[in-house]
């Protein structure tokens, strides 16, 4: 998996095979599939691994907060930083395109993400659906930061780093107060 990390930091989550991934391993060719059926199942794996890594960081950012308005704001920076910290990781979960339907065990890790929100949307909008609008709106503006930062159109992406975060977390501010301020 790691091996298969690294390809993909290099070449994207498409650009290697699984026989690469095992000659930088060490290992025989026919190594990765007593483990995985074949390189979707590999990257699902990887996907599931960043999912509870995201939730990990997710949640202590947030535990940090008590006002549901800064949770999600404190999410929207951890994503970001989650972005930048592993790369590859960000690029499987959201640039592949696995079917969860075929992978069930990532579609909870990606639902057990989705909770983490639940409860501080659910404070701030009443309705079950406007509070999944709300977790939506405040992913994508977190999801837009991360690939603006990725892409340099904030500069250099190390260098702009912790000025992304900050954005990301104003904008999601906004986004949850209707543009009202503090």
């Amino acid at each position: 998996m790691r091996a298969a990390l690294e390809l993909v930091a290099e070449r994207g989550a498409q650009g290697f095979t699984l026989a690469e991934a095992s000659r930088r391993a060490g290992v025989s060719v026919a190594a990765p599939y007593k483990h995985f059926a074949d390189k979707e199942a590999l990257l699902a794996e990887l996907a599931r691994t960043g999912y509870e890594r995201q939730y990990e960081r997710f949640s202590a950012a947030m535990a940090g907060e008590r006002d549901p308005v800064e949770q999600l704001a404190a999410f929207a920076a951890a994503y970001v930083q989650f972005s930048a910290d592993s790369r590859a990781l960000f690029d499987i979960t959201f640039a592949t395109g696995l079917d969860k339907q075929l992978y069930p065990e990532l579609g909870r890790a990606g639902d057990r993400v989705l909770e983490l929100l639940r409860e501080p949307a659910a404070r701030l909008v009443r309705d079950p659906a406007g509070a999944l609008d709300l977790i939506h709106a405040v992913g994508a503006t977190a999801h837009g930061f991360a690939a603006f930062l990725a892409e340099g159109i904030f500069g250099d992406p190390a260098g702009a780093l912790e000025p992304t975060k900050r954005r990301a977390r104003d904008a999601a501010r906004r986004l949850v107060t209707g543009g009202r301020s503090g």
